[in-house]
């Protein structure tokens, strides 16, 4: 790995002349602007809103504008998925006030339990293309950077005004650069990427940075695992992320639009297409050296404590979990059931898997990977979060190990302080779940 830096313009310039990040253009185009400079504070339109279970507390705040309707209601995208199904009546109750706020509201949309996942869901429905801006109530939402969108996160306030006004002011973010060289090395995954660069710079590293990926190793990535990398990012404290959209990105949408399109033309998924220009000026810019990386584990209890599978291999496992917003997918489902196809998992040791769409667990099903992975013991729950957020669906008991492909594992995020997260790729999880400890898939055969 090689480290190389550059010294950003302390007076917020555009860097080498006239050259731009992919975060100017791209916020420049919201904003109905030529152009932007670093730090500038302008005001943005998005094209897509999304919200979630959480629509329930922003419809409280955005009451409080005195509004009868929302101002752009054609932009808004609520899934309901955090907490699904309803573990208590208080998330049925929600989930019953966002229903009743959609139909009132002429909300198109929207997706009921069971769909799956906001970040996965509206990726499937190509309801953001390449160019376009997403602000989301989810930390989350740098996800859509993997289609070269610029998505960020943003609190319940923000979302409430953007209900109101459908403006939003941003400030320009600065530009970090990570290029990946070659091919990533057999049972090395861009999760493990993800976790090399949140170890390698700490997990305030990208810290309200836009984070722009190239090189030839992320170019041979899928569509899964670029959707895994840019999704990480936000782990890495960053703004938003950028991979640069290219034909199989491209392929990816227009089926989507394909699907939906009833009639007349489809329409062309890179319209809006934008690209970070030469020169354009970054904080930093890292480069890695895909033939050096391993598979990586972040052990309790932050996503920064990151070592080598190899010093964590062992250690006793009582739950093992693949899914989320970053491993749910059917690549993810795939490589899980690929480890443990003739084999049981491991007595004390339970194993969960849940789908992050209905569509992944339509073709996980019709791929044999479901009947598979419930032959070998795994219980298989309703497309969505799960025990992400700790609600429900694997919740950890006090004093047990999980071992779990999302993202976070700060003390009490699966629902239990006095328990520990380790993270990892989904193979890795899946082996671990085999041997009852953490494992390397490779080791078993």
């Amino acid at each position: 790995m090689q480290q190389q830096l550059r010294q950003g313009n302390s007076s917020g310039g555009a860097g080498t002349g006239s050259a731009r990040t992919f975060a100017q253009k791209a916020i420049a185009r919201a904003a109905g602007l030529d152009s932007v400079d670093i730090g500038e504070v302008v005001d943005v339109r998005p094209d897509i809103v999304l919200s979630h279970d959480n629509s329930a507390a922003i419809r409280e705040i955005w009451l409080q504008f005195g509004q009868a309707r929302v101002a752009i209601a054609e932009r808004l995208a609520i899934t309901l998925d955090h907490a699904v199904p309803a573990p208590t009546t208080r998330h049925a109750q929600n989930h019953a006030e966002i229903r009743r706020f959609v139909q009132e509201q002429g909300i198109l949309h929207f997706f009921e339990v069971g769909r799956g996942i906001c970040h996965q869901v509206l990726s499937e429905e190509a309801l953001v293309l390449p160019g376009q801006m997403i602000l989301g109530a989810d930390s989350h939402t740098p996800h859509f950077g993997w289609l070269g969108a610029f998505g960020a996160g943003i609190g319940r306030s923000e979302v409430a005004a953007l209900w109101a006004t459908g403006e939003l002011w941003l400030r320009v973010p600065e530009s970090i650069r990570i290029d990946l060289d070659g091919s990533l090395p057999p049972g090395v995954t861009a999760k493990d990427f993800a976790l090399r660069i949140i170890g390698d710079w700490g997990a305030d590293g990208g810290l309200y940075a836009s984070v722009e990926f190239g090189g030839s190793g992320i170019e041979a990535l899928s569509i899964d695992a670029r959707m895994a990398l840019a999704n990480m990012m936000a782990e890495f404290g960053a703004k938003s992320s950028f991979i640069a959209p290219d034909g199989r990105t491209l392929a990816y949408l227009e089926a989507s639009l394909k699907r939906k399109e009833s009639a007349g033309a489809i329409r062309d998924a890179g319209q809006f297409r934008i690209l970070p220009d030469e020169g354009a000026e970054y904080r930093a810019t890292y480069r890695y050296d895909a033939a050096e990386l391993e598979p990586a584990v972040a052990c309790p209890h932050s996503v920064d404590n990151v070592v080598p599978l190899s010093e964590v291999a062992g250690v006793r496992v009582q739950q093992a979990f693949i899914g989320t917003c970053t491993n749910g997918r059917l690549e993810d489902i795939a490589a899980a059931a690929q480890v443990v196809r003739g084999r049981r998992v491991a007595p004390g040791t339970r194993l969960l898997v849940i789908p992050a769409s209905s569509v992944v667990l339509q073709d996980a099903l019709r791929e044999g990977y479901i009947g598979t992975l419930v032959a070998a013991g795994a219980s298989i729950g309703t497309p969505g979060c799960g025990p992400c957020m700790g609600n429900h669906m694997g919740v950890p008991a006090t004093g047990e190990v999980t071992i779990s492909s999302a993202n976070r594992n700060f003390r009490g995020r699966m629902g239990t302080k006095e328990a520990e997260i380790y993270l990892a790729n989904p193979a890795v999880v899946a082996a671990s779940a085999v041997a009852g400890q953490i494992a390397d898939p490779r080791s078993l055969g």
